[in-house]
């Protein structure tokens, strides 16, 4: 029973006290300072094993991950490629100011630090543990590990490696390699990962080009990209964003990285807007992939190239670029209805352009769009070149000092029977070529053969040459040997070639006999390698007489002949058409002296399978041939490409030029067609025939014989006239033309 008086029992003071005597006994504060001693010595073994434990790992695969960039030869950006926008630029290309604006934003005291933050750390772990989100805090090196050697996962244990792997690389690394792998490293939103894409994001600069007002900016997105990019932020979001961009600049007046005077000049940068990166829409996917095959050519391989950093520069240039493209447009795309006529939807159009004297490709059309029809027009090899090929065979004959069957030196003022369906002589495979339109011209000169080009002059010339002879002058001017048999068909360009062969072989002859080859890419460079890129003009391949003596031959063609739709009084120009048979390409070579660009049609069916149609009926206008869509893309081009037009002039080293002709019209027994006059506007201005020398040369007169292979051309009276051939009635059966041009 209790006490009435209200106090204990003396066995139960007792008890108490023993109880709290032993709760003291073990609670000591000798014990608590023991024990915790204990756990700090427990917990920094414990985190030294940890430490020893965690290696620095490598980098992981997205932190390394860059894009290709591909500018054209301004330096203007082309397009981007890779599955992460991101060029890495080394510290020395970013502005001293712009380096701090990002020290300033995050970490001021980095440049001194261990390179963690413990209580910041402590705190993202607590609220990882609670679940409170993200941590805050973090210093530059921190995070710089984060995004180059971790990943973003929220845990615990990521935060503990985290802070280990940052000690060590502080101690690895120097201030500068973390801060420019921080810069590098780092999300700016827009898909811009570094600092070089988002100072082209925003202010379509390169990062070496930043103020510090720009820098400040982008310094202050790291905290909220999305929020904080002005065109998309809300009100709230401007005001927070500028608030931390004055923040930044304050930060770096406080700590003497910028002058107070300066700062207070300073105003707010808006951005530009944003606009999507450059895609492979367009010609820019034919572009990019004739780069990439002109360094897998110099040994830079997919899988190089595919690993990203590289930064290549094309030749080029974007206003011609621009101005071949429109030339297309105008002068065949809008003349067009691929929709509803099953002609139309066949057409491709393809072209390369070479400045002669360097070989850089300034210009060139794939196609309608990359995105619609991968394949190359440009670069394709399935189509023959037809007549263009004549000035190869002729460029042959003049080099090799070659002579006709009855031993006449081959030159302009050589005479060849230009009869239709007449049969080579001295072959051993029979070939009786079939004129343009089945026309006979009867004698006629080299000149005018070219300049109408007669299929069987130039046939019976490739005989007279040696067909082993053309094939090889073909491969020295820059020709693959594709389908290249020596059979006298040959001399109608029935090998196959691309614009970009042709625009090689006719830039070389341009260029009086150096050979040149067209190249796309100016230099393509990496951080540890660069690519060198060969010259484009090398070594003689023809004297400079034979190419100057084909040039003189082709300003015929431009001036009155099948290429009078290319002349223009604005530039002198060379050039030759070509129509292979059946009317599946269309093509026109052509060049100033300043300029060669090649332009080509194909007939390619829609149809699963492909296979190649005729371009008859293109844009409702008869037969397609090469004096008609290509030569007027030609001459829209060059008038453009050249500003308008040029007053420079071929610097012609000819021995015999073209003595002038009376025009001996076409025999009318195979065509009974009245040929009409050309139109003003399809009659050019005309070009001064190049002066004969003094005392020319007088072709001696054959001796008869029973090869027909030469007939004596008439008396020089006279510079012949061209008349374009007329088109038959619509709907009346069509001569068949054996690569007339």
């Amino acid at each position: 029973m209790g006490r009435a008086d209200g106090q204990q029992a003396p066995g139960q003071r007792d008890a108490r006290r023993t109880g709290a005597s032993g709760i003291r006994r073990l609670f000591t504060w000798r014990k608590l300072v023991g024990t915790f001693f204990a756990l700090c010595l427990l917990g920094m073994g414990a985190f030294l094993v940890v430490y020893l434990m965690v290696p620095v790992p490598a980098a992981n695969a997205e932190a390394e991950m860059q894009s290709n960039i591909y500018k054209y030869s301004d330096g203007t950006v082309l397009a981007r490629t890779g599955e992460v926008n991101r060029e890495i630029v080394g510290l020395e290309e970013i502005p001293r100011d712009v380096q701090y604006t990002f020290v300033a934003a995050e970490n001021k005291s980095f440049f001194e630090d261990s390179g963690v933050d413990v209580k910041g750390t402590l705190r993202g772990l607590k609220n990882t543990l609670t679940g409170q989100g993200k941590q805050g805090g973090s210093t530059i090196t921190q995070q710089y590990v984060k995004n180059y050697y971790l990943d973003q996962d929220q845990t615990v244990t990521r935060k503990l490696k985290e802070l280990v792997i940052s000690l060590k690389v502080d101690q690895e690394k120097t201030k500068s390699e973390i801060l420019a792998g921080y810069i590098n490293t780092s999300y700016y939103g827009r898909n811009a990962y570094g600092i070089q894409a988002a100072a082209q994001a925003y202010y379509r600069v390169d990062a070496d080009r930043l103020d510090v007002a720009q820098g400040a900016y982008l310094a202050a997105l790291l905290q909220a990209p999305s929020q904080y990019d002005w065109t998309a932020a809300s009100g709230k979001g401007k005001k927070l964003v500028e608030a931390r961009w004055e923040y930044v600049l304050d930060n770096m007046v406080e700590e003497g990285w910028l002058d107070a005077g300066k700062r207070a000049g300073l105003t707010f940068p808006v951005p530009e807007d944003p606009r999507p990166a450059p895609g492979m829409e367009g010609q820019t996917g034919y572009l990019v992939d004739a780069a990439k095959k002109e360094l897998a050519r110099e040994g830079l391989d997919e899988e190089d190239l595919d690993a990203g950093g590289w930064t290549i520069t094309l030749n080029i240039d974007s206003k011609r670029q621009k101005a071949l493209e429109k030339a297309v447009e105008e002068q065949l795309e809008s003349k067009l209805d691929r929709e509803g006529s099953e002609v139309d939807a066949t057409v491709q159009a393809g072209a390369t352009s070479v400045d002669p004297k360097t070989g850089k490709v300034v210009a060139l059309y794939g196609g309608v769009d990359a995105t619609q029809h991968w394949l190359s027009n440009a670069t394709r090899r399935d189509y023959q070149p037809a007549s263009t090929f004549k000035p190869v065979v002729f460029a042959s004959a003049l080099e090799n000092g070659s002579e006709t069957q009855d031993g006449r030196p081959i030159g302009l003022n050589t005479v060849y029977d230009g009869t239709s369906r007449r049969p080579v002589v001295g072959s051993d495979v029979p070939f009786d070529p079939q004129n343009d339109l089945g026309r006979s011209y009867g004698p006629v000169s080299v000149q005018t053969s070219l300049e109408r080009s007669i299929n069987s002059s130039f046939a019976q010339m490739a005989v007279d040459v040696g067909l082993d002879r053309v094939k090889k002058t073909a491969l020295d001017l820059g020709m693959q040997d594709l389908n290249f048999p020596e059979v006298p068909a040959i001399s109608l360009g029935t090998m196959y070639a691309s614009t970009w062969d042709m625009a090689g072989v006719y830039a070389t002859l341009d260029n009086h006999g150096k050979k040149v080859t067209p190249s796309i890419v100016a230099r393509a460079e990496h951080n540890d390698r660069t690519i060198e890129m060969p010259e484009a003009a090398g070594r003689q391949v023809i004297s400079r007489e034979t190419a100057d003596t084909v040039t003189a031959g082709l300003t015929g063609v431009v001036r009155s002949g099948s290429g009078v739709a290319a002349a223009s009084p604005a530039y002198q120009a060379a050039g030759k058409t070509g129509t292979s048979e059946k009317n599946r390409s269309a093509w026109f070579a052509g060049y100033t002296p300043e300029l060669t660009t090649v332009v080509a049609l194909f007939g390619e069916s829609t149809a699963d399978g492909g296979g190649q149609k005729s371009l008859t009926g293109t844009a409702d206008s008869g037969r397609a041939n090469g004096g008609g869509f290509p030569a007027r893309i030609w001459a829209a081009y060059t008038l453009d490409a050249l500003g308008g037009g040029s007053d420079a002039r071929f610097d012609l080293d000819v021995a015999e030029p073209a003595r002038p002709r009376p025009d001996p019209g076409p025999s009318q027994t195979e065509s009974e067609e009245p040929e009409p006059t050309p139109t003003p506007s399809d009659t050019p201005t005309e070009e001064p025939t190049p002066t004969p020398s003094d005392t020319p040369t007088e072709e001696p007169t054959p001796t008869p014989s029973d090869t027909p292979t030469l007939i004596p051309d008439p008396t020089p009276t006279g510079e012949p006239t061209f008349t374009p051939p007329v088109e038959p009635e619509e709907g009346a059966e069509r001569p068949r033309s054996d690569g007339g041009g």
